[in-house]
């Protein structure tokens, strides 16, 4: 493996915090079919996989286990979800993520986010939280036929930055992350702070861990 020229970074629980988000609109879709609510602290431990893996998660632990109902849930968990992404309350970005990105971007590195969330709701996000312009690409869970664990979206990133997997860092917070970067054949480094459908990350077998994003540009010269 030579040295790193491109960073990848999960979305949800590792650049931002979208639980409260994700927790809202899934109420709603719930509240529609009078289901829930379910607390966010509950929500955090569904996340993962995107939202559909979610939605199921979630009908599952409210007894709603008809596919057609979990279906029409998750249309409007979407709609809903699309709302908060546009105009709810801005997620709020780790510690050391901007710094993170800013240092990296001046140190001549290419930098993408890779996420099963959708690609327009990713794309929103990060704009209203000032990281878009410092990224050169967004891949969303919509932007390939396989999301990850699958290492088809780290591929596609890497064939739009120009840079090979093998010369790709993958930043993440759950066991997606690891094996979709291991299958790419991707260095991973994982936060100790994410989400990782509710398992402690610190327990994930990745190259190294960091408790703020602000460690990565220094971590790189190690790896």
């Amino acid at each position: 493996m030579g040295s790193v020229l491109a960073v990848l970074f999960d979305l949800d629980g590792t650049l931002l915090d979208t639980a409260d988000g994700l927790a809202a609109a899934l109420n709603r879709a719930l509240d529609e079919r009078q289901l829930g609510p379910l607390p966010t602290a509950e929500v955090r431990m569904l996340i993962g996989r995107g939202g559909p893996e979610l939605v199921r998660r979630a009908c599952a632990q409210l007894g709603l286990a008809d596919a057609d109902a979990q279906a029409a849930v998750l249309q409007r968990f979407y709609l809903h979800y699309a709302e908060v992404c546009r105009n709810g309350v801005e997620p709020p970005a780790y510690p050391g993520a901007n710094e993170s990105l800013g240092a990296l971007r001046r140190g001549r590195h290419r930098l993408g986010v890779v996420t099963n969330k959708q690609q327009q709701m990713s794309v929103d996000l990060l704009s209203r939280a000032g990281m878009l312009e410092a990224l050169d690409v967004v891949v969303g869970g919509d932007s390939c036929a396989r999301r990850k664990p699958d290492p088809e979206p780290l591929y596609f990133a890497c064939e739009r930055l120009g840079v090979p997997a093998a010369q790709t860092l993958m930043v993440g917070d759950s066991r997606n992350d690891v094996t979709a970067a291991r299958a790419a054949g991707m260095r991973v480094v994982c936060v100790t702070y994410g989400y990782n459908e509710g398992h402690d990350p610190r327990t994930l077998e990745c190259d190294a861990l960091v408790d703020s994003l602000a460690e990565v540009p220094a971590l790189l010269a190690k790896l």
